[in-house]
C-alpha cells in the first residue's frame, strides 16, 4: 500500500493555479481514460485520476504548470512586450516554445508519452477544446499544451503500471 502523499507548498500552489484556470483533476483524468480506454478494457476514471494525481506531485511539473500560467496570465495583462506578446495572444502555430514546455513534463515517464501527447494535441478533446476557444477571453497558450502533457503523462505511467502488471 502506498503511504500518504505530502504536498508541498510549491504543489498546492500548481494544483490552486489549475482550478483558478478552470482546469480540475477530473478534467484531465478524462483525456487519460480517453487516450487509453482502448487498451485497457477495465479501465476506470479512479484508476485515471490517482495516474493525474501521481503526475502532478512531481516538481518538474509543478515548475511547467507555474511557468507556463504564470505568462498566460501575463499576457492576459498586457505584460509582455511586442512582438511576443502579439505572437502569445495568438497562440501562433509556429511559436513553439508552449510545446517545448509541455515536453518537460512528457519526458519525465519516457517516450509513449510523446505519442500521446501529439495525438491528443491535434484532437483536443474535453477540456482541450475548452482551452482553445480564443472567444473566451482569456489566454491558455501555455495551459493547453501543460494539461495535454500531464494527461500524456498520466497515459504513460498508467501504460508502463499496466505492462509491469501483465
Amino acid at each position: 500500500m502506498e503511504k500518504k502523499h505530502e504536498q508541498s507548498e510549491m504543489e498546492k500552489t500548481a494544483r490552486a493555479w489549475l482550478t483558478k484556470r478552470g482546469v480540475t483533476v477530473r478534467d484531465i483524468a478524462d483525456l487519460v481514460f480517453y487516450l487509453q480506454k482502448k487498451y485497457h478494457p477495465n479501465l476506470n476514471i479512479q484508476e485515471c485520476e490517482y495516474n493525474v494525481e501521481r503526475v502532478i506531485s512531481k516538481r518538474e511539473v509543478q515548475n511547467a504548470i507555474l511557468t507556463g500560467i504564470q505568462l498566460d496570465i501575463l499576457t492576459e495583462k498586457k505584460q509582455v512586450e511586442e512582438p511576443l506578446l502579439s505572437i502569445l495572444e495568438k497562440d501562433e502555430g509556429l511559436y513553439g516554445i508552449d510545446e517545448i514546455l509541455a515536453l518537460s513534463i512528457v519526458n519525465v515517464y519516457g517516450s509513449i508519452g510523446f505519442t500521446n501527447y501529439g495525438y491528443i494535441d491535434k484532437q483536443k478533446p474535453g477540456i482541450l477544446e475548452e482551452l482553445n476557444d480564443k472567444s473566451s477571453g482569456k489566454c491558455h497558450t501555455f495551459l493547453d499544451d501543460i494539461v495535454g502533457a500531464i494527461a500524456a503523462a498520466a497515459s504513460s505511467r498508467l501504460a508502463h503500471r499496466a505492462e509491469n502488471v501483465e
